[in-house]
């Protein structure tokens, strides 16, 4: 115990370089925060955040699960799966998986690989590159651009304007002017009619085209909103975070080289690395939650109407949970995180974040055994929604 009070800031840009300190002693000190400043409670220790995401019916996900939308006093867009709670999330979530596939999913890797080959040959023989600029930042939306049929002229300019809905000024909190042009998915709109003339075998095509039955009984396609709504869900959510994960591989194994010694071995090991990595540095460090009703929490109420952070960074290390939490180690018996969720709201595309991660970090250890990092120039990204290097040069 320290004696000055524990502090935890989403917007701080100095406990969002390193905020492992502050989430222990969050777990221990303040395992049920509030922030005063910026009106919002936080749990961190890794049972409480897990029974809260299978708790829909209190920590409710009818204002999003981004603290700033939480807060904003807009109206949510109906329709769009993220920002919903069941019986709608339920159906909503039913019909995206019939059109999210893991057969569609594994369809794309060696797509997948042949675009991670065509990123990293040309800096074989060099001595280092910025793997965000040349290989995280790209990666995810022309993955995005595979699935749904995005032409490779319009993706650079179509991830660029995903990620500037996300931006934030370091230290600030995002400004919502509208809540509903976080998923209004207009960017897509030319792409979708151009599409609904010339159907092919992609994302958009089906979604386009398939028939479900609503919340009201009526079958039915859904209205063109409805597929920009998903397509602009299923870019978004995964661009930012897919490509942040990239660039925490690349950080992580240089600091641990024995075990990136162990995967170029034996690539079995592969999928170990991505969930150790996952569990170990989040690219989302949190979710938000608008509270449905007051909850009774270590001796406090938490009143209905408040906003909920969900620690996923602090969950992820909790000693309650995790035998030597702050050490990377792709051998521990039980490799599990909640960076993803849990329960109904689980990450969507998780399968194929891990599928993304999974084939960069095997074409990277097909060239380059050995990495190192160039801290001068490495740089954090400017986001509080997630976590992970906007510059980060490796060398050999």
């Amino acid at each position: 115990m320290t004696s000055t009070a524990v502090y935890y800031d989403p917007y701080d840009v100095g406990i969002v370089a390193d905020p492992y300190p502050t989430y222990a002693r969050l777990r221990e000190e303040s395992p049920l925060y509030y922030n005063e400043r910026y009106d919002f409670w936080a749990l961190s220790r890794h049972s409480d955040v897990e029974k809260a995401l299978g708790d829909w019916e209190t920590f409710s996900n009818s204002r999003s699960d981004i603290l700033e939308l939480v807060k904003s006093e807009f109206d949510m867009p109906k329709g769009v799966m993220m920002f919903e709670d069941p019986p709608t999330h339920t159906m909503l979530r039913g019909l995206m998986s019939r059109v999210f596939t893991p057969r569609r999913m594994a369809a794309i890797e060696d797509q997948i690989r042949q675009f991670c080959i065509g990123c990293l040959d040309p800096h074989v023989g060099t001595d280092g590159f910025d793997i965000i600029a040349d290989l995280a930042s790209m990666m995810p939306m022309r993955v995005i651009g595979m699935l749904l049929g995005i032409p490779e002229s319009e993706q650079i300019s179509v991830r660029d304007a995903n990620d500037a809905n996300l931006r934030t000024k370091p230290g600030a909190p995002m400004k919502v002017a509208r809540a509903d042009k976080i998923a209004d998915g207009r960017i897509y709109a030319d792409y979708v009619e151009w599409r609904s003339k010339n159907p092919s075998d992609d994302l958009m095509t089906a979604l386009l085209n398939v028939e479900f039955t609503d919340e009201t009984g009526t079958e039915r396609k859904l209205t063109r909103k409805e597929v920009l709504h998903y397509t602009q869900v299923v870019a978004g959510a995964g661009n930012e975070t897919t490509g942040r994960l990239i660039g925490w591989l690349a950080k992580v194994l240089a600091e641990h080289p024995d075990q990136r010694r162990q995967i170029a071995e034996d690539r079995s090991l592969l999928n170990r690395a991505i969930d150790e990595t996952l569990r170990f540095e989040p690219t989302g460090p949190h979710v938000a939650r608008y509270m449905a009703r007051d909850f009774e929490c270590y001796g406090t109420t938490v009143p209905a109407g408040s906003a909920m952070l969900l620690l996923f960074g602090a969950a992820n290390r909790d000693p309650r949970r995790y035998a030597d939490p702050d050490r990377f180690d792709i051998n521990r018996d039980n490799i599990s995180h909640v960076t993803f969720g849990k329960g109904l709201h689980y990450c969507l595309g998780a399968n194929l974040a891990r599928l993304e991660g999974r084939v960069a970090l095997d074409e990277l250890l097909n060239r380059w055994p050995e990495w190192g990092i160039d801290y001068d120039s490495a740089q954090l990204a400017p986001t509080s929604t997630v976590r992970g290097w906007e510059r980060l040069r490796i060398t050999f």
